[in-house]
């Protein structure tokens, strides 16, 4: 595996005394990690120096990219379910809807957020690192990159497509599966006719972001929501006069394609087609994507399946309440989940650097970076869950309180985004945590346990919840479930992968929780005492920041007190 190539080798011909002075180990052009060999550098030290100035100034350019495009991708969410809502409120029509758009979200986390990146990212950046090693002594067009792209994406494609194919012809059976309460099943398959060629256009914009990603490209890969969202809506306000809420599934399917041709480009001029290799390279190609065998795809898949699968579990329950549950649910956790979005940026942006860390053996180096996303995903999430507890009503009456949703739909989504943002630590903690668990591309079958068991706990206080509190009670259940597994990732990760500190990333998250729960209260009693929803939401804007940064100070959060620190360093001494 990588963990034995070039430095280890390195190393041992420096002990014989017999080699030239040793040269940096290889490592992905765009993201330079380690100093100028002048002379050796341990490889204790490498990780102790973590992160030079450069290498810290591309994950802060990267990031601020990565955070306005999603931002841009989320108002364009918020606009597309303000569309749906308008036209369609929270009814059969928009239930129907919902439960075809249980195929894109599986199919978004499976290709394209989890599942793809996991994989690729490892393989793509053990790709670049052979390319680096053999620059100049290869064969004439010899390159490790095209050769994992010639190995891997023709297959995949062949294989979505099927996909696709057998999703379209049973429609009828996955609607039944997934949605067994409804009383007129028709317009549901319908619409997951529609939206069932994302299942090969969301496989292939993984793979491009995966390899964009890999190559320190992050801007593509951050444009794809903006591009799906736009061809929902352009879809919806054109023809829903004329297909219903049909229209809004055609949009699906024309947005995933558009997140194909906005990465287009940047793919092609990373891996452009090469000529034929002889079949002997062709078989070393194949060996050179080790981190994409079977034993590694398959407890990605199932942890993947397993955190989708709740979003299943609460959509089974809600079918079998009045018309329009489904879409409350639908409507709060696309709200309440926006700050957990904004929070995970901050992983997707450092996980090849943990990546390639985990596989040169740089464990010191993989724990300070791995501590340092728990800590920033953990404030923004926290600070997010703030303001929706303290201002869900207003929030939902802002964005969605118009056309067919009515005041008495407002106070339905908003109750359940409440319970719902309990959940978000979890959620976030789940994402962020995953990610070194699968660094080094070896087989680990541990988050995918931690994923089932919190699927179970969700299953279980699903059933027990709903009959009596409804929706509210499968929003809860989905909290409990969620942060089960987080809490199992946590714990394991340290013994297992990365032996970051997980006492005091626990302690530190809940003097950031106790500073959150403060900040929700506040918002909370503040909100009614100002009748107009926009400007209610204004002062919380303000309110609730400042309550949470005051608690947490108060509180001794290291992390906020770090945070603080850095900004003054930044904007106030110039440094």
């Amino acid at each position: 595996m990588s963990d034995t190539g070039t430095g280890t080798r390195a190393e041992r011909r420096t002990a014989d005394g017999s080699a030239p002075p040793r040269r940096p180990a290889p490592g992905p052009p765009p993201l330079p990690v380690r100093p100028p060999a002048a002379a050796p550098v341990p490889k204790a030290a490498r990780g102790t120096a973590a992160e030079t100035p450069r290498l810290g100034a591309f994950l802060a350019r990267a990031a601020a990219a990565t955070a306005a495009l999603t931002v841009v991708g989320a108002v364009l969410g918020l606009v597309r379910d303000q569309a749906i809502a308008r036209f369609f409120g929270a009814s059969g029509a928009s239930d129907a809807f919902l439960i075809a758009w249980t195929v894109p979200e599986m199919a978004a986390t499976l290709l394209i957020e989890d599942g793809m990146a996991l994989l690729l990212v490892p393989a793509f950046s053990l790709a670049l690192s052979r390319r680096t090693a053999d620059a100049g002594g290869a064969a004439a067009g010899a390159d490790p990159v095209r050769d994992l792209v010639a190995a891997t994406l023709p297959r995949l494609f062949l294989a979505l497509a099927a996909g696709s194919a057998l999703l379209i012809a049973g429609a009828g059976w996955v609607v039944g599966v997934l949605a067994p309460g409804l009383a007129d099943p028709r317009l549901a398959v319908d619409c997951t006719r529609l939206t069932a060629v994302t299942v090969l256009t969301f496989g292939v914009t993984g793979y491009f972001s995966a390899a964009l990603r890999a190559h320190g490209r992050f801007l593509p890969p951050a444009g794809v929501y903006a591009a799906y969202n736009l061809g929902i809506i352009g879809m919806t306000l054109a023809l829903h006069a004329v297909w219903g809420v049909r229209a809004a599934a055609a949009g699906v399917a024309a947005g995933s394609a558009l997140m194909i041709l906005i990465q287009l480009p940047a793919f092609l001029r990373l891996a452009p087609p090469g000529r034929p290799r002889l079949p002997r390279r062709r078989r070393g190609a194949a060996r050179s994507a080790p981190l994409l065998g079977f034993a590694v795809l398959a407890p990605v898949v199932l942890f993947v399946l397993s955190r989708q699968s709740q979003v299943l579990v609460e959509r089974f329950l809600a079918s079998t309440l009045p018309a329009g549950a489904i879409s409350h649910l639908n409507y709060a956790q696309k709200v309440a989940q926006m700050p957990m979005v904004l929070s995970l940026m901050i992983c997707t942006v450092t996980f090849p650097v943990v990546a390639q860390a985990v596989a040169d053996g740089n464990r010191q180096k993989a724990r300070l970076r791995v501590e340092r996303d728990l800590a920033l995903a953990g404030l923004v999430v926290l600070l997010g869950t703030a303001v929706v507890l303290g201002y869900a009503p207003q929030i939902i009456e802002v964005l969605f309180q118009r056309g067919a949703f009515d005041a008495s739909d407002t106070g339905a989504t908003a109750q359940v985004m409440r319970v719902y943002a309990l959940g978000l630590l979890g959620h976030c903690l789940v994402g962020a945590l995953s990610r070194p668990f699968f660094a080094s591309g070896r087989p680990t079958w541990f988050p995918a346990f931690a994923m089932g068991t919190g699927l179970l706990v969700t299953i279980g206080a699903g059933y027990a919840l709903t009959y009596r509190f409804g929706v509210d009670g499968i929003a809860a259940a989905n909290a409990l479930g969620i942060s089960s597994a987080a809490l199992l990732l946590l714990m394991g990760l340290g013994t297992r992968v990365v032996p970051i500190r997980a006492r005091d990333v626990v302690l530190g998250l809940g003097r950031l929780s106790g500073a959150a729960l403060a900040a929700g209260a506040a918002g909370w009693a503040a909100a009614p005492l100002v009748s107009d929803p926009v400007l209610s939401l204004a002062a919380g804007c303000a309110l609730v920041p400042a309550v949470f940064f005051l608690t947490g100070l108060a509180l001794r959060s290291p992390d906020l007190a770090s945070l603080l620190a850095l900004i003054r360093r930044r904007f106030l001494d110039g440094r």
